[in-house]
């Protein structure tokens, strides 16, 4: 059992106030009648008595707990009782600030207080005695943690597999995992493409979620039932990367109580079944990244990292000049997340003998492969192919810059026809028409001149505006006027239909700023657009949202793991990009494409 210290009454000072009325104190506590074991995450409490607002917590003299925030609990209230007719009323006002912490090893361990901040006033907790268990071990449970390639190079995706493994005949009353390296900000950290149908997302450690499935497997000779999960990694920076071990803490059925009166035989009580607590542990997870060399980079080179492969199709190949010709681009390689759609124009045969329109498809990704359709052009007869398409990328086998290419596809380019007089025919000519205009001086067109003929028009004074028949001709309309200039002044003026407004037009005006940003390859400009868009779709502050905020908040909105991963790792590969060495020059397009893509599914999945 857990032997705590907590003096309730022990803060670095109490006034009266912050308005209140109440002296302030502050202090920190576990659950005393919980176990605690080592490898698996607690409760730790910081209460603040006499104020309901959360303070700010220095959280450094924590910091090899890994705490993790857990949200805050008003436990404020008021209590009244009548007692020989006379009404007393007490008032509670405590705020409770809770993290989760974790220790590594069994023994006794002092949390040590922390600095908390309110209103300008530090308070100092009382630091907190624990006892930590080891957790047991047992053969019905089996801890597996793999990284495909830990020699790898920076921006090489790697794959993290975590597989757990239960016997069949074991049951489970809950697990948790410790996984350090998927919070890790050196990572960039994405989906893989190989998930099978049946997984499911869920959150596996903080706010990380995966796709987890289950399966049955033969595992050293026995039948297992597994629990698996899988998560892209990629290097941001070179050097040996310490992630730190795996942990896993289930909590299994040991002991079935059978009943022991003659009540529980009727069944009131029933069975009692006892869950232990048992903890897994993986060895030290290591990341050697090493750089990419600086020498034989080809032209082109946008960072890909692995083995990758491009061909190409066109239909139909027998054209006239300037029919349209459907190019269909293949993109195979073991991470297909930052493929860029091919630069076309970049190509100098490409540039001169096709028209290239602006407009693309979005590309499609399925089975292994990146799609890209692009229709092309030709400009003149002369054009006998489409030439070929270079994909430059780094292969870490060999440990060499390499550049995949398509085979030319030949085409053959007849002249358009011009039609002649001879195709549409040509009508006769008849005798010339004089242009000369002659007055008509009688009939029902005839012209008429002098004083006679003029009409007086003149218009009456001002007076004439208020008789009814003008009253009506120009304060209609005026009224209408004045309406809606009060009525799109009442709008501008609400809060609800400015918010209202803002997420409306959310998505276009995001767009719209994308396209400047591409346009002036300008990186910090899109990042800012991305978070700008959910700041009004979903009411927020764009200058205090970060990557992580973005992620949590299109992941509340739309329930997929898969959109609110997609934008964290697009806002987080746009700064790696635009702080790192590569330049904008290769990749502000494509960032385009993924961001207005993402952007109208975000949408779609709101509506």
């Amino acid at each position: 059992m857990i032997s705590l210290v907590v003096g309730l009454a022990i803060v670095l000072d109490t006034y009266q106030g912050l308005g209140l009325g109440q002296q302030v104190s502050v202090y920190a506590q576990v659950d005393r009648w919980q176990n605690i074991y080592a490898g698996q995450r607690f409760t730790y409490q910081i209460v603040i008595d006499g104020y309901n607002q959360p303070g700010q917590v220095d959280l450094t003299t924590l910091d090899r707990f890994r705490p993790m925030p857990m949200g805050n609990q008003d436990l404020s209230q008021t209590s009244i009782q009548v007692i020989n007719g006379r009404t007393y009323q007490q008032s509670t006002i405590r705020l409770v600030m809770n993290y989760s912490l974790i220790v590594e090893q069994p023994g006794h361990v002092t949390i040590p207080p922390v600095d908390v901040t309110i209103e300008g006033r530090t308070y100092r907790t009382n630091p907190v005695e624990i006892d930590v268990l080891a957790p047991g071990t047992t053969d019905k449970l089996a801890l597996e943690v793999l990284i495909s390639d830990p020699n790898c190079y920076v921006g090489q995706p790697v794959i993290l597999t975590v597989r757990l493994f239960i016997a069949q005949d074991a049951e489970v009353g809950g697990l948790e995992f410790e996984i350090p390296a998927l919070l890790d900000q050196r990572l960039i950290r994405d989906d893989p493409q190989d998930i099978p149908a049946h997984a499911r997302p869920a959150k596996v450690y903080g706010n990380v979620t995966a796709y987890v499935w289950q399966e049955q497997v033969q595992y050293k000779g026995r039948p297992w039932n597994c629990v698996a999960f899988k998560k892209v990694l990629i290097p941001q920076q070179p050097g040996l990367l310490d992630l730190g071990q795996c942990t896993a803490s289930v909590a299994l059925a040991t002991v079935v109580q059978a009943p022991s009166s003659i009540f529980d035989s009727f069944g009131f009580f029933g069975a009692r079944t006892r869950y232990d607590r048992f903890g897994l542990f993986s060895g030290p997870l290591v990341l050697n990244a090493r750089p990419l060399p600086q020498t034989g980079r080809p032209d082109g080179f946008y960072g890909l990292v692995g083995a990758y492969r491009i061909s190409a199709t066109a239909s139909p190949t027998e054209v006239c000049v300037g029919d349209p010709i459907t190019l269909t681009i293949t993109i195979t390689g073991p991470y297909l997340a930052p493929v860029q759609w091919p630069q076309l124009e970049a190509i100098p045969e490409m540039a001169q003998n096709f028209k290239i329109p602006s407009e693309r498809a979005w590309p499609t990704v399925s089975n292994g492969q990146k799609v890209f359709t692009q229709t092309l052009r030709a400009t003149s007869e002369q054009v006998t192919m489409i030439p070929s398409i270079r994909l430059p990328y780094f292969d870490p086998v060999s440990g060499s810059y390499q550049v995949a290419k398509t085979e030319p596809i030949p085409l053959k380019v007849m002249p358009t026809r011009v039609l002649t007089s001879k195709d549409v025919g040509t009508a006769s000519a008849g005798p010339p028409r004089s242009s000369q205009i002659e007055a008509i001086r009688q009939g029902l067109a005839a012209n008429y001149d002098g004083p006679d003929a003029l009409v007086d028009c003149r218009q009456p004074g001002i007076a004439a505006f208020v008789r009814p028949a003008y009253l009506a001709t120009w304060a209609g309309p005026l009224t209408i006027m004045l309406f809606s200039l009060g009525l799109k002044l009442a709008r501008q003026a609400s809060p609800t239909i400015r918010a209202a407004s803002r997420k409306r037009r959310a998505a276009a005006r995001a767009v719209k700023e994308l396209r400047r940003a591409a346009a002036t390859k300008d990186l910090g400009a899109a990042t800012d657009a991305l978070k700008r868009y959910v700041a009004d779709r979903f009411d927020r502050k764009a200058g205090a949202l970060t990557p992580a905020d973005c992620h949590q908040i299109v992941l509340q909105s739309t329930n997929s793991p898969d959109l609110a991963g997609r934008f964290h790792t697009l806002m987080s590969q746009l700064d790696a990009t635009r702080y790192g060495s590569q330049g904008s020059d290769a990749i502000a397009q494509d960032w385009l494409d993924r961001a207005i893509e993402t952007i109208e599914r975000i949408d779609r999945a709101i509506r």
